[in-house]
């Protein structure tokens, strides 16, 4: 049988009722009493790093989460990572970058109800992520949440209660599982060696357009971080009216070295910067990223990565536009 380290971080699924709301409140041998089916399929170690609110989850967390893997990668055939629902598709991009081509298999999962509740999604969601995790043919970072396998760059946080949470964008799933059958339509393996990475550059930026947001509040987003991702509307351009004053900044900016990354704030479909002016001229103008079909949790936290790596503009963009784990198909 497959050995899995079962890792645990915290989130709903090991939740209790508390007096100010849902906290953190089981660890990992506990969950591990729910699903005693998993016996029949292979033997699971557990291993409690951190029990926190993935809403605190922070770039060291995710520093801690893959060196964990890494120290243990030589002693267990897959990986489940038991994380809050709210952060995890951050968390999920993330080591898919700092873990690379891993020929095992690295699954995070986590609940929308605690695992010791009668509704709960919990202990179909874990039980299906051991499934997937011991089958013989998966491999890399990837999400397994209410039947869904989904590549770990590709997920989004779509719905806040229900079951159905996360949804793959802009790339099909990568398979399902069905009483504990893996059923794949996508496949993922990866040959070779593992590439780890210890370290990330949390100075990483994400700058929403609303409609008449003061210009200054970029000119201090670029004082704080090294990248900006600016979330722009619909295809994706930088507002150029009388009222604006971006294009000085970002001109300013980017020549002191900083990096601007552009993607759009609609979750499918991607960004296309040449469509409209407010984008053809900003690419013209500008030294400027786009993420066309990624997500944002996937660009922010490939920023993160290439950072920790490089800050030669040449060398940043070469490296943004490397797909990994199926992140970027079209530029």
């Amino acid at each position: 049988m497959k050995r899995i380290l079962l890792i645990a971080t915290g989130g709903t699924i090991v939740s209790k009722l508390g007096k100010n709301g849902l906290k953190p409140g089981m660890n990992a041998e506990e969950l591990l009493r729910y699903v005693p089916q998993s016996r029949r399929f292979c033997n699971v170690t557990a291993l409690q790093l951190m029990n926190i609110d993935s809403t605190n989850m922070c770039p060291r967390d995710w520093e801690t989460i893959a060196s964990a893997v890494f120290e243990h990668y030589g002693q267990y055939d897959g990986f489940v990572i038991c994380h809050g629902t709210d952060t995890l598709a951050f968390t999920a991009a993330v080591l898919s970058y700092m873990i690379q081509n891993s020929p095992k298999p690295i699954v995070l999962t986590g609940a929308q109800r605690p695992i010791d509740r009668e509704d709960t999604d919990a202990r179909t969601n874990l039980l299906d992520s051991l499934a997937y995790a011991s089958d013989e043919r998966s491999s890399g970072v990837s999400i397994v949440f209410d039947g869904k396998v989904i590549a770990g760059t590709r997920a989004k946080k779509t719905r806040t209660k229900s079951y159905n949470a996360f949804s793959s964008i802009n790339f099909p799933e990568l398979a399902a599982v069905r009483d504990g059958r893996v059923i794949r339509y996508n496949e993922q393996r990866c040959a070779g060696e593992p590439r780890f990475f210890r370290k990330l550059n949390s100075k990483v930026g994400v700058f929403k357009l609303i409609p008449g947001v003061p210009s200054d509040i970029l000119d201090y987003y670029f004082q704080l971080f090294d990248a900006v991702v600016i979330e722009s509307f619909g295809a994706g351009g930088i507002p150029d009216g009388e009222y604006y004053k971006f294009g000085e900044i970002i001109e300013r900016r980017v020549r002191e070295g900083k990096i601007l990354v552009m993607c759009t704030q609609v979750p499918n479909e991607g960004s296309d910067m040449c469509v409209y002016e407010v984008g053809q001229s900003a690419k013209s103008r500008f030294e400027v990223l786009e993420t066309y079909d990624m997500t944002l949790e996937a660009a922010v936290t490939k920023l993160m990565w290439i950072l920790s790596l490089t800050h030669d503009r040449r060398e940043v963009e070469a490296l943004f536009y490397e797909t990994v784990n199926f992140d970027i198909l079209y530029r």
